[in-house]
């Protein structure tokens, strides 16, 4: 596993910015430690803890972005719906995302396969209409966000050493 180490005065300036700005500067760190995408190859080099914020920061910027059928499609589905990431996230207090996130895996794991296809563009923007069963939980998502994200950055101030040795 590789040591992640950040500064102090690093994360403190990101949270008198805000939670995003705090969160971000571990998930950052992970991105660089792992050479920017996390694959079978560099799972070892995080540990649990550091692989579910990292897959939060996916979820986020992704469902926020396009909604499932993107986080799906960019390959991230592996990497949130096989993992524990949605215990994770009950684990660090969000109870309710973690029941949103066992939702979409019931969906993903149902038409997997095709969620997961190579497409055109037009292929593509057709899944947004075939998997219309993605719409409320994004709704959802989208009205508890700023909730969820505020749950994830408390618990990552609270348990410092478990995401990242903090360097004075």
């Amino acid at each position: 596993m590789a040591n992640v180490v950040i500064k102090d005065d690093a994360l403190r300036q990101a949270a008198e910015v805000g939670m995003d700005d705090f969160l971000r500067v571990f998930t950052d760190k992970y991105m660089a430690v792992v050479g920017g995408v996390p694959g079978a190859d560099t799972m070892a080099l995080l540990n649990g803890y550091q692989h579910s914020l990292l897959g939060y920061h996916f979820f986020r910027e992704e469902v926020l972005e396009g909604g499932f059928v993107q986080l799906i499609q960019n390959g991230y589905g592996p990497y949130i719906f096989d993992n524990p990431f949605a215990k994770s996230m009950r684990l660090f207090g969000a109870k309710e995302f973690s029941k949103l996130v066992y939702a979409a895996k019931k969906i993903y794991d149902a038409h997997r396969d095709d969620l997961e296809k190579e497409t055109t563009d037009e292929e593509f923007m057709a899944m947004y209409e075939q998997y219309e069963e993605f719409d409320e939980l994004e709704e959802t998502y989208l009205d508890i966000e700023e909730y969820v994200t505020a749950i994830i950055a408390e618990y990552v101030d609270e348990h410092l050493d478990l995401f990242a040795e903090i360097e004075k």
